[in-house]
């Protein structure tokens, strides 16, 4: 196993102090860097450990912060949070920005290579990065099929892979269809994998006992869109750059 070096980092944004989660690869080179945004209620130590991961496959990796270092464990009360910042996207911009600041600050980050990966609310946020225009070499998001403001998804650079499950009641066909026609209509090279039976927050393992309609985990295709994360990764932005002869 590649040996990873981590640290906390806090930074200011949407008026909190942020507390992200740094992983850095072995080595002391500039190395590719992926921002990686978090479900609704926060960042956890499950969500550290996908930065961790991705330091082990040779990239410098920020999971960031949405609610100031909380972690909501009451519906509700994640909500209440969550929802008027779904709604506004200047909002997430400011959120994404800040941190997309603190990775570039890093320098083990080569700033010229940087991808964006979100979760849920985190990937609400990296989409809006994509839609203001910000220069990044890949975009993934799992259960974040949010439409932008008209005509901004044009300012998208890079390519788009979504992930849903088909039966995520949050994110149901007719938001599926909205988001997929945005992205077609802009000429964004996207993709959409629905996976099969899915429920919303598929991807992330059970944290407590509380059953929440339309919420549960599936682990194999959580394993798969990791999988997929990573696939999209490795083809827009391998951790070694191949030769400018290499066909």
């Amino acid at each position: 196993m590649t040996t990873v070096t981590t640290r906390t980092v806090e930074y200011p944004a949407d008026g909190l102090t942020m507390i992200g989660h740094l992983a850095l690869p072995a080595g002391a080179g500039r190395r590719p860097a992926v921002l990686v945004g978090p479900e609704g209620p926060g960042l956890n130590d499950f969500q550290r450990r996908r930065a961790d991961a991705l330091a082990e496959l040779g990239y410098v990796a920020l999971a960031f912060d949405i609610n100031g270092g909380r972690w909501f464990t009451d519906p509700a009360e994640m909500l209440a949070c969550v929802t008027p910042l779904l709604a506004d996207p200047d909002r997430m911009r400011g959120i994404g920005h800040a941190a997309l600041d603190v990775l570039r600050a890093e320098p083990r980050t080569d700033p010229d290579r940087i991808a964006a990966v979100g979760y849920g609310t985190g990937g609400a946020i990296v989409l809006e990065l994509g839609r203001d225009g910000v220069d990044l070499r890949a975009i993934g998001t799992v259960n974040a099929l949010t439409t932008g403001r008209p005509g901004e998804a044009a300012r998208i650079r890079c390519p788009v892979w979504a992930g849903v499950g088909s039966e995520d009641p949050i994110m149901p066909p007719a938001q599926q269809d909205a988001f997929t026609a945005e992205m077609q209509d802009a000429g964004v090279d996207w993709r959409l994998v629905v996976y099969g039976g899915a429920l919303h927050a598929f991807h992330h393992p059970p944290v407590d006992h509380t059953v929440r309609p339309g919420v549960g985990y599936h682990p194999r295709h959580a394993q798969r869109a990791w999988r997929d994360v990573v696939g999209l990764l490795a083809e827009c932005l391998p951790v070694t750059e191949p030769s400018r002869h290499q066909l």
